[in-house]
Formats: C-alpha cells, sequence, structure tokens
C-alpha cells in the first residue's frame, strides 16, 4: 500500500505536416477517380463510371484511415509526471483550500 501508482502525462506531438503528404496522396486519388468517371460517362457507360467511383472510394478510404491513425498514435506520448511537480500541485491546492476556508469564516 505505500506504493503510489506512477502518474503520466498524454502529450500529442502531432502536427499538420505530419499529414499533409496523406492529404496530397488522397487528393490525387479522388482527382484521378474523377478523371476516370469523365473518361468513361458516355450514354452506354453511365454504370461503369459510378461503379468506379465507388471501387476507388471504398478501397482506399479503409487505407486513408489506418494511415491517419497510425500516425496519430505515432504522435501519442506518456510522459511520467515528476513526483515533485505533483506533490506541489497538492500542496498548493491545500494551502489554497486553507486560505479560501480562512476567508470564508472571517466574512461568514
Amino acid at each position: 500500500m505505500d506504493k503510489e501508482i506512477q502518474k503520466y502525462r498524454m502529450i500529442c506531438t502531432l502536427t499538420f505536416g505530419d499529414i499533409y503528404g496523406q492529404i496530397i496522396v488522397w487528393l490525387i486519388v479522388i482527382f484521378a477517380s474523377l478523371a476516370t468517371t469523365l473518361a468513361l460517362w458516355s450514354s452506354t457507360r453511365q454504370i461503369y463510371a459510378l461503379a468506379t467511383v465507388g471501387i476507388v472510394l471504398v478501397l482506399s478510404l479503409p487505407f486513408l484511415l489506418f494511415a491517419f491513425v497510425t500516425t496519430l498514435l505515432n504522435h501519442i506520448e506518456f510522459a511520467p509526471i515528476e513526483e515533485e511537480a505533483s506533490s506541489r500541485r497538492s500542496v498548493s491546492s491545500t494551502t489554497t483550500k486553507k486560505a479560501t476556508n480562512k476567508t470564508a469564516e472571517a466574512s461568514g
């Protein structure tokens, strides 16, 4: 019972530059899909054009989500909180509570 649980701080270091390349690739895939749709769009092949867009989106979306999630998870860090810092917080919060109680007693 003497052991205290170690406290950790969660820090996210993700920036826009980390996912910028993924967004560019996704836009290229979308525009290539639209170009394919326009190439196939005629009076006899409209269903093929729509199927192409659907297939491209359905097949590429899981890879995009996987890339975003793994990038995010790679940029989450857990740093241990120093015991001194946490004890300072508890001491300062205790001091603040005592001062608040004294002012409440004095005014009331």
